[in-house]
């Protein structure tokens, strides 16, 4: 028999239902897909901050970021960040981000871990793009701390532990972007959930190696300083911008041993790729290189044609055959440029 909608609200069922917690469940289907272990993840030691590229129109290139995808599978990377600050997520709406998490696990999700940027500085917003990045399919999450509007360490406490428990979890300390060092009492409050799987360290050896002595998993977050984090300093691996270029150098100086030569040779790259705030110099860069259209959504415009002049010959002092691509480098002129502010 039908029930008359009125005799269930006079029952109380529905203001009940909406206030109480005990039923909530979250957004979780139980067929098992890709689910990804946490030591999974722990042990990947190339991960890329893949580059979005765009359409001149500013919507997303989808021919040319999977083209970038399977460069980086071919050059050993075992994981990509999509949507990171390297991939501009920041710029995105979430629809576009979660669409863009869902692609890259539908079309490359077998061969190499997916990790999405679902972190916010607003927990509502990180808590529901996180649920919705599991739920697309993605390995594992990037949460940074919360930026601009800086919490204390209860609140950071807190706002990592509305996240961590719905899948594996890499946590992103960048105090020169964030203004707020997170400190490693932080950390070590969370090493207990079975979700975290380390951390992304930009504060320098010291820090990773008060870590590692802990046996907590790191990735150095810069590329200068990876190679050391990784032979000496005893971090996992690194969450590389560079590998965007040079994915099989990058690959070497991960897993090949201490090369102290090869860390030389790419250091004038690295300085290159951060005399400007990332990613200015690697949209400038994959531009030259030909593997992307030269299409920049604002505020982010090309480095000056003289910095232009210097990456072609740091192509060509490190050798055209290493990066991605097959296009001669160009210097390309300043009105190739496109920069767009509707996107």
């Amino acid at each position: 028999g039908s029930i008359s909608l009125g005799s269930l609200v006079s029952k109380g069922k529905f203001a009940v239902a909406a206030v109480t917690l005990d039923d909530y469940l979250p957004m979780r289907s139980t067929e098992v897909k890709n689910r990804t272990s946490t030591d999974g993840i722990k042990s990947l030691r190339l991960i890329t901050a893949v580059k979005t590229p765009y359409l001149p129109d500013g919507r997303f290139d989808l021919e040319a970021y999977d083209s970038l995808i399977n460069t980086q599978i071919n050059g050993g990377a075992e994981g990509v960040i999509v949507g990171g600050t390297t991939g501009e997520g920041h710029l995105m709406s979430w629809d576009e981000h979660i669409m863009l998490i869902g692609h890259t696990v539908n079309c490359f999700g077998a061969n190499i871990k997916v990790i999405g940027n679902t972190g916010s500085n607003s927990t509502r917003e990180a808590v529901h793009a996180t649920e919705q990045g599991f739920a697309v399919g993605m390995h594992a999450a990037l949460h940074v701390n919360p930026y601009y509007g800086k919490t204390s360490t209860e609140g950071l406490i807190s706002h990592f532990k509305e996240v961590l428990p719905m899948g594996p979890t890499i946590i992103y300390n960048v105090p020169s972007r964030t203004s707020q060092d997170i400190p490693p009492p932080v950390i070590e409050a969370l090493s207990c959930y079975s979700n975290m799987a380390g951390v992304k360290e930009c504060v320098g050896h010291e820090r990773v190696k008060c870590y590692t002595d802990k046996g907590i998993t790191i990735w150095s977050g810069n590329d200068d300083e990876c190679h050391d984090s990784r032979w000496k300093y005893g971090a996992t691996g690194v969450i590389s911008v560079a590998s965007n270029l040079v994915p099989g150098l990058m690959h070497s100086l991960m897993f090949e041993g201490e090369n102290a030569a090869l860390n030389e040779k790419l250091l004038p790259l690295m300085k290159w790729l951060f005399c400007e705030p990332n990613p200015i110099g690697l949209n400038t860069a994959l531009a030259q290189l030909g593997v992307v259209r030269p299409v920049f959504r604002l505020p982010y415009t090309p480095l000056p044609l003289e910095k232009r002049v210097e990456f072609v010959r740091i192509v060509e002092a490190i050798g055209r055959e290493n990066f991605v691509g097959q296009k001669e480098a160009q210097v390309l002129d300043d009105d190739d440029f496109v920069l767009i502010s509707r996107y």
